[in-house]
């Protein structure tokens, strides 16, 4: 036993829960249950004492209580005084045992974290109380402790973030509502503005299908501008027979003959809008009327739901970026999203970068130009750290767009007036202005207008005809062109002779060409009619040729020629049209078909066959912007040539310039064992193939049109495979390794696709 003088004993809170204990290695804390103990390096040093020594337990919660005194306030042991040696237990939640001044009278106030002494205590009325010391807990159940602290953190992690549904719930969707988000623990919660306008229910889509099993009822609800009212109803005008990521189709009820594809779209004004399109333009689409089975739409109604939602979605995002969206909630055949603009809160709404769909190559020249006028990137330029040499992957793709356009005669030419027409053919019209006259000195003349929409669709434009009884004068804008009567009217003047005279009609057919003056804008084209009596009538005739061919215009959009041109680049990888031709920098050797891909809708329907639509490819270059030093790697070197499993070796290099060598003993700590994987199971759910394609429903040309959805879960806690709706177990619990099953079959898709040719002849 240590004779030094101890502190001088304090009263201890009989209801503290908490205590300390004396060990070889200092104080150290325990809570309640046993958690884990905190070391601390200052204790009070056990003696024995020449006076009685009587230790006091009761029924109250404390460990133990000095006899005779009420219980004092937790806090820091006084310092070493010349007053009879005394020890005590001291109980508290956080220790800090630093010596203060104290006086023969009692203790003095003395702050320690939270608490503090404030309390005088008589020296003569104190029992002590005495306590050995007591050995300290292995390091092992330490390990354990904190192994188990880790665990219980690493499983409440994985239940706010373990899938995309998880994320969704518990940050995507408050995030963007406003609504609080709470920490792993659920110690905390804060609420986020990740947007500062927002809508509860930005979209609400209700599904009712009819007795064929077409949704024959489709309703969309839209808060276009997020203030949380409804804004557009729209209502699908046809049934849908068929549901795709991007559209949907619609057929004859209950079949799939005369079948329209449409994909979803927003229109100039913001409304949300179907277009038609060729199939082709559409994806993953298959089929959910009677034709390809039963109640297919109530039976799958959530992912029904989900699809439709997801191509709105994806339409208004695409029209425009600002908006944010996350799934709320489904409730029977309705589905809810809240959304929100992600920019409200910025002082510039407005997207810029949105540009760059019409012109994707200026993005590399903008971002040259922002980053010389950025202080930031200049300072970080000329920092150390960005000088020397470094290599830089740098992605792009050439793509070849190929559009295509129909025309109709109205996209071309309009005309307004008094005026009647008559189709002469293919993209011919004629226009007849007519009407009657007088015999006064003001003739009335009857005009049309005609608006070039596309000038330079125009073909020919000419007056064919003109007749009267008694006569008309043509005028385009005004100018007098031709006239057909029984005597000439070529001026404004009144033509000579009488009128009212009853005879034979005149007629001019000879032909005058006005295309130039329809090409160069709007054009008015005048009948001046004189006449009266029975015969009060006249006309001039123009027909207007236009060319309503399809439209076809093809372009490459090239992003790397840039790094191609640039000797301080190399190209790394290269895939065209799925086909890998580069990899690691070397030529595979691989060279992809010719493809051939259907473009445009309708009549306007063409094949083109070109050597490439898309070519994906990565250069790495190299940036040198100064000189930097080759890192000094020969103590690392040493430490791994030199170390074995137990003895750990280091060389040091000191500040006279000597370098000093070092081994000393090393080992890790027993970790436990780790499973080899995570255990997952396979499971499958039966399907029908309703998936569609140009030709059809898919499944209606196989001999069984059944089939399953495979599905990987990872097992519970206690290797317990979490089966969905309808599933049913096909691998157990375990080390799963399907990977060479994916890559054959991926592998068989691709190269069944290489080898397919489309032909116009009969098989």
């Amino acid at each position: 036993m240590s004779q030094i003088p101890p502190p001088s004993p304090v009263a201890i809170n009989e209801h503290s829960g908490w205590s300390a204990r004396l060990g070889h290695a200092g104080t150290f804390d325990r809570g309640e249950g046993g958690a884990t103990p905190f070391f601390h390096s200052v204790a009070p040093t056990p003696i024995s004492l020449a006076r009685p020594i009587t230790a006091r337990s009761g029924p109250s919660v404390g460990k133990v209580s000095t006899v005779g005194e009420p219980p004092a306030r937790i806090g820091c042991p006084p310092s070493l005084a010349p007053d009879p040696t005394s020890a005590v237990l001291t109980t508290f939640k956080r220790p800090c045992l630093r010596p203060r001044e104290s006086q023969r009278t009692g203790l003095s106030s003395a702050p320690c974290g939270n608490f503090e002494f404030a309390r005088r205590l008589p020296m003569k009325n104190m029992i002590l109380i005495f306590m050995g010391s007591v050995a300290l807990a292995p390091q092992g159940t330490q390990a354990q402790d904190m192994e188990a602290r880790a665990r219980a953190a690493t499983a409440a992690s994985r239940t706010k973030s373990s899938d995309s549904d998880a994320i969704t719930s518990n940050y995507v969707n408050p995030g963007l509502s406003g609504e609080a988000i709470s920490t792993v623990d659920n110690s905390r919660t804060f609420t986020t503005s990740l947007a500062c306008q927002k809508s509860a229910t930005m979209l609400e889509l209700l599904v009712q299908p009819g007795t064929t099993g077409d949704i024959t009822h489709l309703s969309i609800a839209r808060d276009s501008d997020l203030d949380g009212s409804f804004d557009q109803n729209l209502t699908l005008p046809v049934p849908v027979s068929g549901i795709c990521a991007n559209g949907i189709v619609s057929c004859d009820p209950g079949s799939w003959n005369n079948c329209t594809p449409f994909q979803w779209d927003v229109a100039s004004s913001g409304n949300l809008k179907l277009t038609q399109v060729p199939l082709t333009d559409l994806s993953a689409c298959y089929c959910v009327n009677a034709s390809c089975g039963s109640n297919l739409v109530l039976g799958n109604l959530n992912s029904v739901l989900k699809d439709l939602g997801g191509g709105i979605i994806g339409a208004l995002t695409t029209a425009d970026p600002r908006i944010g969206v996350a799934q709320a909630s489904i409730e029977g055949p309705v589905i809810r999203y809240v959304g929100a603009q992600t920019t409200a809160c910025t002082a510039s709404p407005s997207l810029s970068s949105t540009s760059y769909r019409a012109d994707p190559t200026a993005i590399s020249g903008d971002a040259s130009a922002s980053a010389q006028a950025s202080s930031v990137f200049q300072a970080l330029a000329g920092s150390a750290s960005a000088t020397g040499k470094a290599e830089v992957t740098r992605s792009c793709s050439i793509d070849r767009e190929i559009s295509v356009k129909s025309w109709d005669y109205d996209d071309i030419l309009g005309v307004a007036g008094t005026v009647t027409s008559t189709a002469c053919g293919t993209g011919c019209r004629r226009y007849q202005i007519r009407g009657s006259g007088t015999c006064g000195s003001v003739p009335p003349i009857h005009t049309a207008t005609f608006d070039p929409i596309a000038p330079a669709r125009i073909v020919s434009a000419r007056i064919v005809e003109m007749g009267a009884d008694d006569w008309v004068q043509a005028r385009v804008n005004g100018q007098i062109v031709g006239y057909a009567g029984k005597r000439p009217w070529t001026g404004e003047a009144l033509p000579s002779g009488d009128c009212r005279i009853s005879g034979d009609p005149y007629y001019n057919r000879t032909a005058i060409d006005i295309t130039p003056q329809l090409r160069a804008g709007a054009m008015t084209v005048g009948a001046r009619v004189r006449a009266g009596g029975d015969g009060n009538w006249g006309y001039v005739t123009v027909e207007v040729q236009v060319d309503t061919a399809c439209e076809v215009s093809e372009r490459l959009v090239d992003l790397c020629a840039g790094y191609a041109q640039d000797a301080a680049c190399r190209l790394d990888s290269e895939s065209v049209d799925g086909v890998t031709t580069f990899a690691n920098g070397v030529n595979t050797g691989l060279k992809p078909l010719a493809q051939t891909r259907l473009i445009g809708t309708g009549h306007c329907t063409f094949q083109y066959s070109r050597d490439f639509f898309e070519r994906d490819r990565r250069y790495k270059c190299l940036i040198d912007s100064g000189e930097l030093s080759a890192p000094d790697l020969s103590r690392s070197a040493y430490i791994i040539d030199h170390s074995t499993e137990t003895l750990l070796a280091d060389r040091t290099l000191s500040s006279d310039g000597t370098i000093s060598t070092s081994t000393r003993a090393f080992s890790l700590p027993d970790r436990g064992t780790v499973p080899a994987c995570e255990p997952i199971c396979k499971t499958r759910a039966p399907r029908a193939n309703s998936d569609v394609a140009i030709s059809g429903v898919v499944g209606a040309s196989q001999n069984d049109p059944a089939g399953w959805n495979s599905f990987y879960h990872s097992c519970t806690a206690d290797n317990v495979c979490p089966l969905g709706e309808g599933e049913e177990l096909v691998t157990a619990c375990g080390c799963l390794d399907d990977f060479p099953e994916a890559a054959v079959m991926m592998q068989t898709v691709r190269l069944a696709g290489s080898d397919l040719a489309c032909t116009a002849g009969t098989p």
